[in-house]
């Protein structure tokens, strides 16, 4: 394993720093990134498990609220379930997805009558952008899991 170290720089002063949030030079460090991969692109529970149990290790930066469930969205990035997307369109909205599609994760408001406005202006900006929306399917969810924040 290779790994590559740098040194802090000092802060630029204020007359050499570049417009903008980021300043040249400013230290940065972040809260916590955690990689685990499957080199061969292979499906595997082992690995998927491995990768839930690696998120309990970062409650350490503040992740989770006092009431103990209470998160700040940390999560899995994982491969496309292409051939479960494909069940669903064709089962919720009747449709076959072509060779190249996209998902999009949307959280609405709780409210219906403003969660319909914002689907529709999803909608409309997405038809200006030449796409077609297949349908929205709303996702299972267990809110008893969830903290009360």
């Amino acid at each position: 394993m290779n790994a590559l170290h740098t040194q802090p720089q000092k802060k630029a002063s204020r007359s050499t720093q570049s417009p903008g949030l980021h300043q040249k030079g400013e230290f940065r460090d972040n809260c916590g990134f955690g990689l685990i991969a499957q080199m061969h692109g292979e499906p595997s529970h082992h690995l998927l498990k491995t990768a839930i149990q690696s998120l309990t290790c970062m409650t350490h930066r503040g992740g989770i609220a006092s009431d103990g469930k209470t998160g700040d969205g940390c999560g899995l990035l994982i491969k496309k379930p292409d051939s479960f997307l494909r069940q669903i369109a064709q089962q919720l909205f009747n449709a076959t997805l072509n060779e190249r599609y996209a998902v999009g994760m949307i959280f609405l408001p709780q409210d219906a009558v403003r969660a319909q406005k914002a689907r529709q202006t999803l909608d409309q900006q997405i038809h200006a952008q030449g796409l077609e929306v297949v349908g929205w399917r709303t996702v299972p969810t267990d809110p008893s899991v969830c903290g009360e924040i």
